[in-house]
């Protein structure tokens, strides 16, 4: 597994990078192989370190992101909340991850670029530049419980047209195709 770390206003040592690579080889490793990139993001808040992991294999895309006093309590939580993310929908992802990955006896967006607009009524917070990969509905569906939203963008593999997937307050789904 390639990985990638970046730290904001703390330090990272050679300690925990071997620490993290050891942890997410050892407990991630069988789901993704060696084809998955995963990105973690380190920052303090108050007395506190956020970690956040993204794992992306694939059309697939894994976060977690964790609070905790030390950083390598934040990157087990993280680790285990991607875990369970796969076991939550296991025949789901089983399909899309290593065959094999499963067979151990389990029961069941980092390409962003900030903008700051800070004198604007209507000010963007935070702008995101997607690379859109065709999908069905049901994958993107998928994606949208993966990553924790309550909307996801995606190209409609059967149509090649931009599709918006979203989650009503009933707890069905809803999709908007784009139209010209």
């Amino acid at each position: 597994m390639k990985m990638t770390i970046t730290s904001k206003k703390v330090q990272v040592g050679q300690t925990f990078t071997d620490y993290a690579q050891g942890k997410l080889s050892k407990k991630l490793d069988r789901f993704f192989g060696s084809d998955a990139d995963a990105k973690l993001t380190i920052s303090p808040i108050r007395e506190q370190i956020i970690v956040e992991l993204t794992v992306r294999h694939g059309s697939l895309i894994f976060r977690a992101e964790s609070q905790s006093s030390e950083k390598n309590d934040a990157l087990d939580s993280c680790i285990d909340k991607i875990i369970r993310q796969i076991r939550k929908n296991k025949t789901k992802v089983e399909k899309s991850l290593n065959a094999g990955a499963f067979s151990a006896g389990f029961g069941d967006a980092d390409d962003a670029d900030d903008v700051i607009e800070p004198d604007s009524n209507y000010a963007v917070d935070r702008t995101k530049r997607l690379m859109l990969t065709p999908m069905t509905i049901e994958e993107a569906i998928l994606q949208m419980n993966l990553l924790g939203h309550t909307f996801f963008m995606f190209k409609n593999g059967e149509t090649g047209e931009v599709n918006l997937i979203y989650k009503r307050d009933n707890g069905g789904y809803s999709l908007i195709e784009a139209g010209t």
